[in-house]
């Protein structure tokens, strides 16, 4: 026969809390295990049926039953764990939060842990975790920079529209210049890499002069054109142009992103391209280098060869870089832009709204 159950009588407003917890896909699990538990024991059901549609055992369906007839709703959330009391209240945690959000250490730019320690009086590792907490690096700071430019929108949807649908018998070319590219040789030997020790090379160095890379990335299959000169003026400019005419079968119409330098809209130039009708040039919004493509081409140069390159001569910088064309080129692979004009003028709008603290 067993013990007899104890009633179970579920209010209106209990019922509308219970069918919340039930609810939760994610969180709070066992909780809304429990209002399950106690909306089915609510209907009438026993505890044997109820174990068995939710696949637990009877003594669960028991407990949890019992401790809502007791204690109602607050029977069914977990009791404090033992342990030592809290000694940093809310009202302290506030306070670091503020005062890191809010002023600045004498004498420095940005808290420490152990500097805001020493002016709330808590340790350095209770500021640690509640830094961590609400996720504050005072440490850290990173650039922005927004265009000033009046044809932005314009000049981000035709770019952008270039990249997600590019034109039929046509190619895309993102095209730059990476300029004064230093030839840089450290004053003593560069110590190698071995177990245990990280290569070290010595912070002064000695220059052996500069040279500029014009470059032009295939948007469709990331295979660059490269040339090398000594100046980047509207002269180069064209004979990089020249190279590219070269280099692109004649079928093929020419859209070429770049940049507003000067050098890019001489009269030179406008006359260079009007004898040449196939190319069409498409121009980034002022202060927006990053949304032309070869950009990333350049930081992967940076990276892989300049950064911690030695090279005695300009010659010898162009040689390197010019393995890097080839190396490049011999299995090129494509940037893929996902992000569409839309999704890029919400996220400007949006961060605008944010740091001009603004409800408008």
């Amino acid at each position: 026969m067993g013990r007899p159950k104890a009633r179970l009588v579920v209010a209106p407003s209990e019922r509308e809390a219970l069918q919340r917890w039930s609810r939760r896909p994610k969180t709070a699990q066992a909780l809304a295990l429990r209002a399950r538990i106690v909306l089915r024991c609510a209907e009438g059901k026993n505890n044997g049926v109820v174990a068995e549609e939710l696949g637990v055992t009877r003594q669960m369906v028991g407990k949890w039953r019992q401790r809502f007839v007791d204690r109602r709703l607050d029977g069914l959330l977990d009791e404090p764990r033992p342990g030592a009391p809290r000694r940093i209240s809310d009202a302290d945690v506030e306070r670091a939060i503020a005062k890191t959000l809010e002023s600045t250490p004498r004498g420095a730019t940005h808290w420490s842990t152990r500097s805001m320690a020493k002016a709330t009086g808590m340790s350095q590792s209770a500021v640690s975790r509640i830094w961590r907490a609400f996720a504050l690096q005072p440490h850290r700071s990173e650039t922005f920079k927004l265009s000033k430019d009046p044809l932005f929108i314009e000049k981000v949807r035709d770019v952008v529209g270039l990249y997600l649908h590019p034109p039929d018998k046509a190619m895309v070319l993102c095209v730059d210049e990476k300029s004064q590219i230093q030839a840089l040789d450290r004053s003593q030997p560069l110590l190698p890499m071995r177990p245990g020790q990280a290569e070290r090379r010595s912070h002064d160095y000695a220059r052996h002069g500069t040279t500029s890379l014009f470059a032009a990335l295939d948007l469709a299959t990331g295979r660059v054109i490269g040339q090398f000169h000594r100046r980047h003026r509207a002269v180069e400019f064209r004979k990089f142009l020249i190279r590219i005419d070269d280099e692109v079968p004649e079928s093929l119409d020419v859209h070429v992103v770049l940049d507003n330098y000067a050098t890019h809209k001489t009269p030179a130039i406008q006359r260079w391209l009007a004898r040449h009708p196939r190319f069409h040039l498409h121009f980034t919004p002022t202060g927006a280098s990053w949304l032309n493509l070869v950009e990333r081409w350049f930081a992967e140069l940076t990276q892989k060869q300049l950064r911690r390159g030695v090279h005695r001569s300009t010659r010898q910088l162009e040689n390197a870089i010019r393995e890097f064309l080839e190396v490049s080129n011999e299995d090129p692979k494509p940037f893929v832009w996902t992000k569409s004009a839309d999704e890029i003028l919400e996220s400007v709008a949006a961060f605008c709204k944010r740091i001009s603290n603004s409800g408008h």
